[in-house]
Formats: structure tokens, C-alpha cells, sequence
């Protein structure tokens, strides 16, 4: 699986944002007087699906938040095609940067449509209301995600996948040159966990999904991080970085290695 060729989309007339490269240099986090992430370097070309994997509690989420700007890391810094993006404003980063949350939490009173709109709000001034270009984008978005019998329904009544789903098509709209996924399977049947899987890695974007599932993500990236007690302790492609001996050094597991014969990717076989 080699990274996809950077490119433009138009829509509607106007282009997409072209996929960026993300370089994340030395990222320290420290909260309380503790340390979650040292000195982390991840680096994402245009195109590449890239992921972080870890236990529970090794830095996964927090690396991923300091990525995206929710979290402004201790020391070090996120470059976006060279720009530092801690001197971006708010607005600038949205335009560049999507992000589909593990859990949105609740947004009382609002429909899925309402939400997925949500995405375009980086793009228009503050009284700006939605025109008919936006409306189109929303709903091309709930159907590439299999939702548009949704975009009625209020999203606080949804089930997690069913909002899952929602959020994806919320980052779509948004056209980002780079979208930050924290564990977007969660919550969907293995149907849904490879079609969202599918359309992410198809995006013209760049990509830097976390997952739990090893198999999957030895499957969909291009090149995998894994964090252990919010350090670096490996990073290259599937196949180098998923061995015998590092799962039993991070994960305490124990497990067998072969290569799919369909995918041809590593295919992790855990033992009692």
C-alpha cells in the first residue's frame, strides 16, 4: 500500500483542499506535574494513511489532540506543509485540519443535518447562513457515509455508530487537507468499521488515524506509530513494525504472525 498521489477535488466549483504533509517535532505534553507524551516525532506525507496503536493509557488520543490543536503541547511543534500551527488561528487550522472525535458527547436539540453543516462553518463569516452549495455538500456527504436517511433525525438520539457516521460526513463537508480519527470504528459492526475505513483511506486527504485493532491497521496504513507509555517505540511500515516480539514487549500478549493470503498484509493471530 503505497501513499496516494496528492490531488484536488472540485466540487461545486471550487477546489478542495490538497492533502498536506504533517511533520509533529519532539511533541511533549505534561499535565498535573505528569509527563503523557516525550518528545514524540510522527511525520505524515501527502496521501499517506498513517496510524498510531498502543495499550490503553500510552499517548494515543493525547497525540492525536495536540495534532489537531485541541491540546497545545508542553514543547515542540506541529507543522502543516512547513507552517507551524500553533501561529494559525483557529479558523485557519479548521480549513486545514478535520477531526472525528472517539465520542462527540451530546448536541442537544440538533439535527444530524444541522451537525454535518457544522463542517462548513470554517469557510463562511459569523452571520453567514448555509446556501445552497452547503446543502448539497451535506448531503453528498451523508450518502458517501451510507446516512442520509439520518439528516432528519436529532443527533442526540442516535445510536454510537449512527453518530459515528454523522461525524465522518461532518469532517467531509469540512475538506480537509488533513483529517485526525480517533478510533472511527468505535461503536460500528464490522460491515460499517470497513466501509468508514475504506472511504478514509480513498480520501484525497492526508491521514492519521489511532486504532485498537492491530489487524485493521495493518490493513489501511501506509505506516504505523506505536506508542508505549507516551513514547515512540516503533514506527515504519506494517509488516516492520507488527512483530512477535514487540507485541509481547508492548501489549504483554503473545501471538502469531503470518501474512494474509488475500491482502497480503500482516495478519496477527492471538494465542491464549
Amino acid at each position: 500500500m503505497s501513499p496516494r498521489t496528492p490531488r484536488t477535488v472540485s466540487t461545486s466549483g471550487e477546489e478542495r483542499r490538497a492533502a498536506v504533509e504533517l511533520r509533529a517535532e519532539s511533541i511533549r505534553f505534561e499535565t498535573d506535574g505528569r509527563a503523557l507524551l516525550h518528545d514524540v516525532d510522527l511525520t505524515a506525507g501527502p496521501g499517506e494513511t498513517v496510524g498510531v496503536v498502543g495499550p490503553n493509557g500510552s499517548g494515543k488520543t493525547t497525540l492525536l489532540r495536540c495534532v489537531h490543536g485541541a491540546l497545545r503541547p508542553t514543547a515542540g511543534r506541529v507543522l502543516l506543509d512547513g507552517t507551524d500551527a500553533g501561529t494559525l488561528t483557529v479558523k485557519e487550522r479548521a480549513r486545514r485540519v478535520a477531526v472525528v472525535p472517539q465520542d462527540a458527547g451530546s448536541v442537544p436539540g440538533l439535527t444530524v443535518h444541522e451537525v454535518v453543516a457544522m463542517g462548513r462553518s470554517p469557510y463562511k463569516r459569523f452571520w453567514e447562513t448555509d446556501g445552497r452549495d452547503d446543502a448539497e455538500r451535506v448531503a453528498g456527504a451523508l450518502h458517501t457515509v451510507g446516512a442520509e436517511s439520518l439528516a432528519g433525525r436529532r443527533f442526540d438520539e442516535l445510536s454510537g455508530g449512527e453518530r459515528q457516521r454523522a461525524l465522518v460526513a461532518r469532517a467531509l463537508v469540512q475538506e480537509p487537507g488533513l483529517l485526525a480519527l480517533d478510533e472511527p470504528t468505535n461503536h460500528l459492526d464490522i460491515r460499517h468499521q470497513l466501509e468508514v475505513l475504506r472511504l478514509v483511506r480513498a480520501l484525497p486527504a492526508t491521514v492519521l488515524l489511532v486504532l485498537h485493532d492491530l489487524n485493521l491497521a495493518a490493513h489501511f496504513c501506509d505506516r504505523l506509530y506505536v506508542l508505549h507509555e507516551g513514547r515512540p517505540v516503533a514506527d515504519g511500515t506494517p509488516a516492520e513494525v507488527l512483530t512477535e516480539d514487540l507485541l509481547a514487549e508492548v501489549y504483554g500478549v503473545r501471538t502469531r504472525i503470518g501474512t494474509h493470503p488475500t491482502t497480503g498484509a500482516p495478519h496477527i493471530v492471538y494465542l491464549p
